[in-house]
């Protein structure tokens, strides 16, 4: 039975966290940071917090620590090089070169040698990239795939990759304001979001009126359409996850940014799903990724961590 939502997520704690010059360049969510000890601390003071967090709501959470010595800036977001899909599991062209590093055969083999094996990433080689769920907003159930194009979501490898997995997928353009103009929006999960009964967009960073309107149609064929503001998707609103605990209710994870950001939608989204809050102010300031980004979701069948 297809399935949503899942109640296990992956997670990597980070060692060399900080901002990374690679992908600042399209990525206007990321500010600079001078990095000492105190503020190293309190990253993985924010990450140790959201993993309890996790865990007191009853959601699996399986921790692999980053590797010494290996400069991963970005190894806390694994949801961009991963994903799983029942008996397979898919790894990706990543477009900033030290993101290539993160992706490690011993947490792909912790999950068994059985699984179906898809890598992508020979497309780096053509300088076209896919970055997992950050690139994919899945409807796993309608079996479409979202994605808004991007120098990190090449519109080629979106269609190989709904080939084989069996999408349909479903293209367009979103764009944020910068200090520099509109420019395109890095990931799609920055501007859409997907549950089993809502779906969170904004649409007014598609500046294509047919395109906005199409998008806003096919989401509104089985589910019930949230449209935020720019200024909430500015906030990380529409970087959030909704994950089954082990009592099968459901939670809608969010950062403390995206929560005050969605003053105004909560009402509505919480009639689906209690509201998971936590704190990663400096995760996000530096990384440019929230609550969603960090968390890679674990759709295996009988697999248990």
């Amino acid at each position: 039975m297809l399935k949503q939502i899942t109640d296990k997520v992956l997670m990597v704690r980070p060692r060399h966290f900080r901002m990374n010059e690679q992908t600042a360049v399209n990525n206007y969510y990321q500010q600079s940071m001078i990095f000492g000890e105190t503020i190293e601390k309190q990253c993985i003071i924010e990450f140790d917090s959201f993993v309890k967090a996790l865990r007191g709501r009853g959601i699996e959470v399986f921790v692999v620590d980053d590797l010494e010595g290996v400069d991963t800036p970005d190894s806390i977001f694994p949801n961009n090089w991963i994903s799983f899909h029942d008996n397979a599991i898919v790894t990706y062209p990543m477009f900033a070169a030290n993101r290539r590093l993160e992706r490690r055969e011993d947490i792909i083999m912790s999950f068994g040698d059985n699984l179906a094996r898809i890598a992508l990433e020979h497309y780096e080689n053509d300088g076209l990239f896919l970055e997992g769920t950050g690139s994919l907003v899945l409807d796993r159930v309608g079996k479409v795939a979202y994605a808004s194009i991007s120098e990190r979501t090449s519109e080629n490898v979106v269609r190989k990759w709904c080939d084989i997995m069996g999408f349909h997928p479903c293209f367009f353009h979103s764009f944020q304001r910068t200090e520099v103009g509109r420019q395109p929006v890095y990931h799609t999960n920055v501007v859409l979001s997907i549950g089993t009964e809502w779906a969170l967009i904004c649409s007014a960073a598609i500046d294509n009126e047919t395109e906005r309107e199409q998008i806003l149609s096919k989401l509104s064929e089985n589910r019930v359409c949230i449209d935020i503001s720019e200024d909430a998707m500015d906030g990380f609103g529409a970087n959030i996850l909704e994950v089954k605990s082990s009592d099968d209710k459901k939670s809608l994870i969010m950062s403390a940014t995206a929560f005050s950001a969605l003053k105004g939608w909560m009402p509505e989204l919480s009639k689906y799903a209690e509201p998971l809050v936590v704190d990663i102010k400096t995760i996000e300031t530096a990384g440019g990724g929230s609550a969603r980004c960090m968390l890679a979701e674990v759709f295996l069948f009988s697999h248990e961590f």
